[in-house]
């Protein structure tokens, strides 16, 4: 483990230890299987845009992606179809989106900010205006758990995330690909005139981060009977918080999955911990907001420090 994912997995103890001499309700198995279904998505999301941030770019648009294949899935699954299919749909659907969004920065050479900021808002008014603000209701009972029942489906997800974390985890250490990441985020130019294709590399892990979204999209639905249109509000903030405070530095080059897992546990648990101590939860989106200024902050004061160079992906083992 590195420096900074030793700080979070110990502010993490460090907050559990308070809870549990505080509120110790919060540990009860309902409240941590809640917890955890509810940010299983998160989850998927940063990890995806762990890779994008590894390039150097970054996606402000996976709100608005959530969104647009929630209510795509909550549509299919209406129309009678089986929920692998409405789960296949949406993953695909996300790519798709992507993949623009990534062809828009690489080939275009247009900034990932205003790429995913316009596509945001895109996405966003664009499913407001062809939903007008209904949500998806009456789901089918076959699409609820994904048509597991209730007590298998955390397991399920439980092994999937794991299985997410661990593949990813694996190809960005011991893969070529996953190198590439790495040394187009350390810097993009110096990848390319190594043979690198940086374009198809970027492109993908667009691509990546956007069926990632679908899938947590789809996987999200089938907790409820209902879809609101306005779902994925502040996701971005949280998936990149997530990322940021796991040691991503946005300037690429630098971060792992194992951080960012630490970070999404990290997130998950401060809104619900406001609430158990009784915060206004409204502090949790300022909490957000400071700690993505605080772990940026440091990881420049890092990277502008004499010992403070990058890693090689070699030593992201």
């Amino acid at each position: 483990m590195r420096g900074q994912e030793i700080s979070v997995a110990a502010t993490i103890l460090a907050l559990a230890a308070a809870l549990a001499a505080t509120n110790p309700q919060y540990f009860a198995p309902d409240n941590l299987s809640d917890l955890f279904l509810t940010n299983v998505p998160v989850l998927f999301v940063a990890l995806g845009m762990t890779l994008v941030i590894l390039t150097g770019e970054i996606d402000i648009s996976v709100g608005s992606v959530f969104a647009v294949t929630s209510v795509l899935a909550g549509i299919i699954a209406k129309s009678g179809a089986p929920p692998f299919l409405a789960l296949f749909s949406a993953c695909l659907a996300g790519a798709a989106l992507g993949t623009i969004n990534g062809a828009l920065v690489s080939y275009l050479r247009i900034p990932s900010i205003v790429v995913t900021l316009a596509a945001m808002v895109a996405l966003r008014d664009a499913l407001r205006w062809s939903t007008q603000g209904a949500w998806i209701e009456n789901l089918p009972a076959s699409f609820q758990w994904m048509g597991l029942s209730q007590s298998s489906y955390p397991a399920v997800m439980l092994i999937l995330a794991l299985a997410v974390s661990i593949i990813l985890s694996w190809v960005s250490r011991n893969v070529g690909v996953g190198r590439a990441i790495y040394a187009i985020g350390s810097n993009e130019e110096s990848a390319r005139l190594a043979g690198l294709n940086t374009n198809a590399i970027k492109v993908s892990v667009f691509a990546v981060l956007g069926a990632l979204t679908g899938t947590a999209a789809a996987l999200n639905s089938a907790r409820f009977n209902q879809i609101p249109s306005n779902t994925g509000l502040g996701l971005e903030l949280k998936v990149i918080a997530s990322v940021v405070i796991g040691g991503a530095a946005v300037t690429g080059g630098s971060g792992t999955v194992l951080g960012t897992v630490l970070g999404v546990v990290l997130m998950a648990a401060i809104g619900p911990a406001l609430t158990f101590w009784g915060i206004n939860a409204y502090w949790e989106k300022a909490i957000q907001g400071l700690i993505i200024l605080v772990a940026i902050t440091a990881g420049t004061i890092r990277a502008r420090w004499p010992q403070g160079a990058r890693f090689a992906p070699a030593e992201h083992a």
